[in-house]
């Protein structure tokens, strides 16, 4: 299709037409949630997961909404051409008339998604994928990070840091504790171990991140959700990061310093056959 087509509000139509209310409240307040779900070959992934992720941050953030996502968001990628797309899906708390920060329950919530192409991770393999950089730096958000909310200026500071120091991610530590990265998920591997930072309101309870586990799991790789400093992430072995369209990604070095033996670890290429191998059931209708 040559022209991308949004979802807002009930309606499908071209981009460069649809339009919001300057006084929306996601506008003006940040005051709404988000998700980013990945398709490959028009077929969602974790999509029951992501949903399950929006209905916590609507509810924390006390906006109501009865809407059939799976059939808005299948239509949306079908429209687009299907294909390899992550879905960004957008909820705000909607048009006040005016800005004031008072809101109250007879406001109608702003729905609105689109679609963005994506590379096949899977089609790649291991060998495709390459090792990134990262730098640490303070955690400087609030503190209910489990809600998956639109306020991400301290994520895309940081992720600028990152850039401009030469690294593709930023990891944030508070008092301490290592959280997450400016847009993934952590885990560190020590002596066959894998370690990722337990779930709390200071992190996002990342799908990827738990299909980590469930995989783990199954496959009898030993694990544990636990605090982990700045020192064990130094001393890790293998540190990985995780999010919806990079699946899992090997981390080769943190703050200029080499991890493990500085290559891909063997327990990363693990994990990747075992993403790769429930990707080809989900696309083979296996799962």
């Amino acid at each position: 299709m040559s022209r991308e087509i949004v979802y807002l509000n009930g309606e499908f139509l071209p981009a460069d037409q649809a339009r919001i209310s300057v006084f929306d409240r996601g506008f003006l307040f940040g005051d709404s949630v988000y998700e980013v779900i990945p398709y490959y070959r028009g077929v969602s992934f974790r999509l029951e997961q992501h949903l399950k992720r929006l209905g916590h941050s609507l509810a924390a953030l006390r906006i109501p909404l009865a809407l059939d996502w799976p059939g808005v968001l299948n239509e949306l990628v079908a429209l687009n051409g299907g294909g390899n797309l992550s879905v960004y899906l957008q909820v705000t708390r909607g048009d006040a008339g005016r800005r004031t920060p008072v809101y109250d329950d007879s406001m109608h919530p702003t729905c609105f998604a689109c679609c963005n192409p994506i590379r096949d991770i899977y089609a790649a393999g291991p060998d495709g994928i390459e090792g990134i950089a990262v730098l640490v730096t303070a955690d400087l958000r609030w503190h209910r990070c489990d809600i998956k909310a639109n306020g991400l200026l301290p994520n895309i500071l940081v992720l600028q840091q990152a850039r401009e120091a030469g690294a593709q991610e930023a990891l944030m530590i508070r008092e301490g504790i290592l959280t997450e990265g400016g847009s993934s998920n952590l885990f560190l591997v020590k002596c066959g171990v894998l370690y990722t930072p337990k779930l709390s309101s200071e992190i996002l309870g990342g799908t990827t991140r738990e299909l980590v586990l469930e995989l783990a799991r199954e496959a009898g790789i030993p694990y544990q959700e636990t605090d982990l400093s700045y020192e064990n992430l130094l001393d890790a072995d293998e540190v990985w990061i995780s999010s919806s369209t990079r699946a899992v990604v090997p981390v080769l070095e943190v703050d200029g310093r080499p991890v493990g033996a500085g290559v891909k670890g063997p327990l990363w290429r693990r994990m990747f056959e075992l993403f790769s191998q429930f990707h080809h059931r989900l696309m083979t209708g296996e799962n």
